[in-house]
């Protein structure tokens, strides 16, 4: 099962990306988490900052000759720190920023990720508009992503 955790792509270079998760009641794993309080799990935001990575990664891949994409997945996570929900009707906004990259290949990004509550009130609606939204800290920390390994049996 793949969960497509950036709804929106709003900045993207080969040193950091912004992106935008919409959450709605009509995904289906907020049903179950939680009855009565439905809020984001908070592996699936840690995983809305790792395909922000992705977006990252892949702009850094092309821009080098060759251009030949590499496999990465999440090597590790330090000092994550989450904060508030991310409820159905706000979005989560995810920015990652490469912190630095290591001499096996592997890459540490720096990420904090809001939520935005779009104001109500005056017919706001523009996500990102000042005036529409207000941010709040849901987590924040350091990961690493590191190439695949390949098994040999």
């Amino acid at each position: 099962m793949h969960f497509r955790l950036v709804d929106q792509v709003l900045q993207c270079t080969p040193e950091g990306a912004v992106t935008v998760k919409n959450v709605t009641l009509a995904e289906e794993y907020l049903q179950d988490h939680f009855p009565g309080f439905h809020v984001l799990p908070g592996v699936f935001m840690l995983e809305a900052l790792v395909q922000t990575a992705r977006l990252v990664l892949e702009a850094r891949d092309q821009a080098r000759p060759g251009g030949i994409p590499r496999r990465m997945v999440l090597g590790g996570v330090r000092a994550l720190r989450y904060g508030m929900f991310v409820r159905p009707g706000e979005s989560l906004r995810s920015e990652v920023t490469l912190d630095k990259e290591t001499d096996d290949g592997s890459v540490v990004f720096r990420a904090n990720a809001t939520v935005l509550r779009v104001a109500r009130e005056a017919g706001a609606t523009a996500i990102g508009s000042a005036a529409a939204a207000s941010p709040d800290t849901a987590v924040s920390g350091r990961f690493t992503m590191r190439p695949v390994r390949m098994l040999h049996l």
